[in-house]
């Protein structure tokens, strides 16, 4: 079965983009401010699509509520603003996927929760922010995921109806979103997927486990 759309749309962390190493490096950085032990990657890395948030709860075991949440997470924020670009980087079976989209002028772009502050220079950075046709991040609508609107901004970016988009993501809450907005659903199983439900209980239309069977999906390989 391949899916027949005019646009994809991804999610970046987790999905498009490996971010795991610069926010656990944050996170860690943290801890080692207070003298406490850096924590290895793979402590971190499920927590990851939950931002600041997860992060401060795997580094220091705070949540939000905590008397000092709203300062811990500032301080995680700048520290990870300070180090993002550090070892960041496109997930090496995305890149193919990108080029044959991009071969095929098939146009994609990149729907985030992630914060305009963070994600802009973060996906110029990477070398992305010219070849994706729009970059629709967390504080670009009234809403974020698991809101349809961010979807539906992309979509109208790109010229294109919601029904004619598949969003691709890492995340329950990308699901929601897509389904929410009338498009396609990919559930990405390579990403940090957390600690919640089982990627085969989201709901999605598909799910795949390796960037390659995307490719197979919409038909171009």
């Amino acid at each position: 079965m391949t899916l027949s759309v005019r646009a994809v749309l991804f999610d970046l962390d987790g999905t498009l983009i490996d971010s795991a190493p610069d926010l656990a490096g944050a996170g860690n950085d943290m801890r080692e401010a207070r003298g406490l032990p850096r924590l290895p990657l793979e402590h971190f890395r499920p927590m990851v699509g939950s931002g600041a948030r997860g992060m401060l709860g795997r580094a220091l075991g705070v949540q939000p509520g905590h008397p000092e949440f709203e300062t811990l997470r500032d301080e995680f924020l700048q520290r990870y603003e300070a180090r993002m670009t550090l070892e960041t980087r496109v997930f090496a079976a995305m890149r193919p996927v990108l080029d044959a989209l991009n071969q095929e002028a098939r146009a994609w772009g990149i729907v985030t929760n992630k914060a305009s502050r963070f994600s802009e220079p973060l996906v110029r950075a990477l070398g992305l922010l010219d070849e994706a046709g729009t970059l629709v991040c967390g504080d670009t609508t009234p809403h974020s995921k698991p809101h349809p609107a961010p979807l539906l901004e992309a979509a109208r970016r790109l010229g294109v109806v919601a029904e004619q988009c598949v969003y691709v993501g890492d995340d329950l809450r990308d699901v929601q979103a897509g389904r929410a907005a009338g498009m396609a659903t990919v559930a990405a199983a390579w990403g940090y997927l957390g600690e919640g439900e089982s990627i085969e209980a989201w709901g999605a239309h598909h799910v795949i486990e390796s960037p390659p069977e995307l490719l197979k999906l919409l038909g171009l390989a």
